[in-house]
Order: structure tokens, then C-alpha cells, then sequence
């Protein structure tokens, strides 16, 4: 072969490479952002700060909000979402269903505030025989309920159930149509200041009450990177809060409508675990959240409030919490 030749060949071989390559990279879609979904809730409000102070990427992650926590749930049974912040009764349900939430997270433990609020005049639970309680369908809401009359001997069908989205309970509460509500903040200040009074609270349960985030199991297989990136912008915002309280709630209490010192009032009915605190509750050979889980579920079964028991022990995913650097 001639070096005319030869260099024409080695032309036409780079030509062919570049084309190759180009055609690649238009044909490649690109990855889609991990999708999350939250409801309005304090406890999920990290993660809109995370967004807020650039540490969490909208190429990467995307912070989806609904009114309720059930509309949470039935987006992520509808395949809309990868992963949620929800409660662990809700997992267990979902898991009950199989359909393959894995825990990465535990974001905050409820200390006080789930709450079931009565209307003036009502001192304790007994109090709520033969009334209309206001409670949220499939969320954590129904769970507290059951706990809060089984600790005080009392039975569901003591009271009247209204199904009632939680953004919904303020509104029927101040109208009269029901006398009281499970619910949380923002709804429990607004209900509050309509004169409710606190019949009963999460301390009484302490440690079972717990918001956790979730990811398909499918998602930690084949888009490990952005669960990273979730976690990372999660510990950054709380890094924040805790060197800028202020500053921190000013940004959060915006889209829960209240004053940062409101919001900051707020906060003290929660507890967000540190990264070694969650390893301790997701981790090693005797994980604190399988014991809690285990209790709880047995609860529920005992309760009617899941169809079947799971392996609790399968939805724990730490991985990707134990890769993060210290």
C-alpha cells in the first residue's frame, strides 16, 4: 500500500470514529433526575433548604410536593415517583404490597408532633366517645389514632372516622364538622389557634413515630449516583441549620406559611438523627429500626392496619449512607 493510500485509510478510519461518536452522543438519552416526593411537613423541609442553598442539583434530584401524604403515596404506587419521605407504617404497607421500598434514611423522629387535637371543652380521649375524628386514609395519621385510643382502652369504633386529607383537617375543624383531628404542622398551629387543645401526643409513643426516605430498590440499582446526591444535600442542609438556625428557618418556614421563629417552635416536636445515629438505626448486626419496625408491625397487624406480615429486615438499605465520607 502507498502512503497515499495508507494515509487516505487512516483518514477515512477517523472520519468513521468520529461519526460513530457523534451519532452515539445524540442518540443517548439523558438520565433522568431522581424523582422525590414530599408532603407539606416540617420534617421534610431540609431538603427544600438542600435545594434552596444549591446542594441538591434539579439535574440530579427533583423535589416533588403534594398536598397530603397520601397523595405521596398513591404517585409512588402510580409509578410518578422514585423515592418518598414517608413514615414507617407507610413502608411497611407498601412493602406488604411488594412493591420494593428500601430505606436509605431515617430523617426525623416525631418527639410531640403528631398530635390528636380535640375542640375546646375536651380534656382527655374518653372524651372523644361517640365523635367525629378527623384522620388522613393510608398514612401515618390512622396509626396514631389506633395507638392513642388502644393506650387509653378505648376501641376504633368508639369514635367516628372522617377521612379527611391532612390540608383539609384545619378547615372542617373550625367549620364544625368534626370535633377533632390526628394531624401535624402547619395544620396543628392553625387548629391550635382556633382553640383546639392536645388530647394526645408522639412522646407517648416515643420511637415509633418515624419519617423515612425511600427509594424504589430498583433506583439504588441502576441510579446509585443520585441517592448519593440526595444524601449529601440532606447532611449539608442540616449542617446549615445548625450553624445558622436563623437564617436556615427564615428559608424553611416560607412554604410552611409561618414565621422563622414560628417554624423554629415547630422543630422542637422532632429530632433529625446524625449520620452515626442512622447507621446505628439502619445498620450492623442488630439495627434499631428492625426491632422498631418488628414492633410496629406487629401493632398493626393486631390493629387490622396491614394485610400481612413482611421482612422487615430486606427494606433496610444502608449502603449508600455507609459510602458517604466522614
Amino acid at each position: 500500500m502507498t502512503g497515499a493510500a495508507r494515509a487516505g485509510t487512516v483518514a477515512r478510519m477517523l472520519l468513521l470514529g468520529v461519526l460513530l461518536l457523534v451519532s452515539g452522543g445524540c442518540g443517548r438519552e439523558p438520565a433522568e433526575p431522581l424523582r422525590i416526593g414530599t408532603n407539606v411537613w416540617i420534617g421534610s423541609e431540609p431538603l427544600y433548604l438542600a435545594r434552596d442553598l444549591g446542594q441538591l442539583d434539579a439535574q440530579t434530584v427533583r423535589l416533588v410536593e403534594y398536598p397530603s401524604a397520601s397523595e405521596v403515596l398513591r404517585a409512588y404506587r402510580n409509578q410518578a415517583l422514585d423515592g418518598m419521605v414517608i413514615s414507617l407504617d407507610e413502608v411497611l404497607a407498601l412493602a406488604a404490597d411488594d412493591l420494593q421500598p428500601r430505606i436509605v434514611l431515617v430523617i426525623d423522629v416525631s418527639h410531640g408532633a403528631d398530635v390528636v387535637l380535640g375542640r375546646a371543652g375536651l380534656r382527655s380521649m374518653a372524651d372523644l366517645k361517640g365523635r367525629r375524628v378527623a384522620v388522613e386514609s393510608h398514612a401515618v395519621g390512622a396509626y396514631v389514632l389506633s395507638r392513642a385510643l388502644a393506650l387509653n382502652r378505648m376501641q376504633p369504633g368508639d369514635v367516628q372516622i372522617v377521612h379527611l386529607e391532612s390540608n383539609e383537617h384545619a378547615a372542617a375543624f373550625e367549620q364544625g364538622r368534626v370535633d377533632a383531628a390526628v394531624t401535624f404542622d402547619p395544620f396543628r398551629s392553625q387548629m391550635l389557634r382556633a382553640g383546639a387543645t392536645t388530647l394526645f401526643d408522639s412522646t407517648q409513643i416515643p420511637g415509633e413515630i418515624v419519617d423515612l426516605l425511600v427509594v424504589r430498590e430498583s433506583v439504588l440499582e441502576k441510579n446509585p449516583g443520585s441517592v448519593n446526591a440526595l444524601l449529601a444535600g440532606w447532611f449539608q442542609a442540616i449542617d446549615y441549620l445548625g450553624r445558622d438556625e436563623q437564617d436556615a428557618a427564615r428559608r424553611m418556614s416560607v412554604r410552611q406559611q409561618v414565621s422563622g421563629e414560628q417554624f423554629l417552635q415547630t422543630l422542637r416536636g422532632l429530632r433529625f438523627p446524625s449520620r452515626d445515629e442512622n447507621l446505628a438505626m439502619l445498620a450492623g448486626p442488630a439495627p434499631q429500626l428492625l426491632v422498631t419496625g418488628q414492633r410496629l408491625m406487629a401493632m398493626m397487624r393486631q390493629s387490622k392496619l396491614l394485610p400481612r406480615p413482611v421482612e422487615v429486615g430486606a427494606l433496610l438499605a444502608p449502603a449508600p449512607l455507609q459510602g458517604m465520607p466522614r
